[in-house]
């Protein structure tokens, strides 16, 4: 059971409702997520700005959805993972191989989604101070600065959406349970 309340269309605070009603229409139901973050209207328009932002990166749409499974994983938040999860199979065709690399926090077939990877555990791990050696790493995979920084624009929005879940708790959407994600039960602080 949510900690926080999960909004509805009907009783969202009046600024979220179209947000809502926008999400509905394009997913063909409402998750949590987004019931949740509306309860600080805010927050959804944050959330959704910076995905249509970050939907733009130089970063193919495989590399978006490694930070999000990465970030999602290593910051607990089994919500993200099943969603993140689902858009990798159902809109990206991701091999169950990669993205089970991905929510296991190991290597890939990928070298390069590998890269991604291993620069977002970095950015975290890190606080964005990665060492000179895991910069020029992801460097020598390929990516240029730009996409170094595209990373942590993926890290800034899945820390909104993994911390926002981890806080509310919201139940996973029954559309995301094929993707369940049980890979750190993390137990709230006493």
């Amino acid at each position: 059971m949510s900690r926080l309340p999960l909004r509805t269309i009907d009783d969202a605070p009046a600024l979220a409702r179209p947000r809502l009603t926008a999400a509905q229409q394009n997913n063909g139901y409402l998750p949590n997520l987004l019931g949740l973050l509306a309860n600080a209207p805010v927050a959804l328009e944050a959330y959704q700005t910076l995905s249509a932002i970050n939907a733009k990166a130089s970063l193919s749409p495989a590399q978006r959805e490694a930070v999000q499974i990465t970030a999602a994983a290593i910051h607990g938040c089994g919500f993200c993972v099943a969603g993140h999860t689902a858009i990798a199979y159902k809109k990206i065709d991701l091999d169950k191989t990669i993205v089970d690399a991905l929510r296991g926090l190991d290597q890939g077939p990928d070298p390069r989604l590998n890269a991604v990877a291993e620069f977002t555990k970095a950015v975290i791990r890190n606080r964005g101070n990665v060492a000179d050696r895991e910069l020029a790493d992801f460097l020598a995979a390929g990516f240029d600065e730009a996409a170094a920084l595209e990373v942590v624009l993926g890290v800034s929005l899945a820390t909104l959406c993994n911390f926002s879940n981890n806080l509310g708790r919201p139940a996973l959407n029954p559309e995301l349970a094929p993707y369940v994600w049980r890979g750190a039960e993390v137990e709230a602080a006493e």
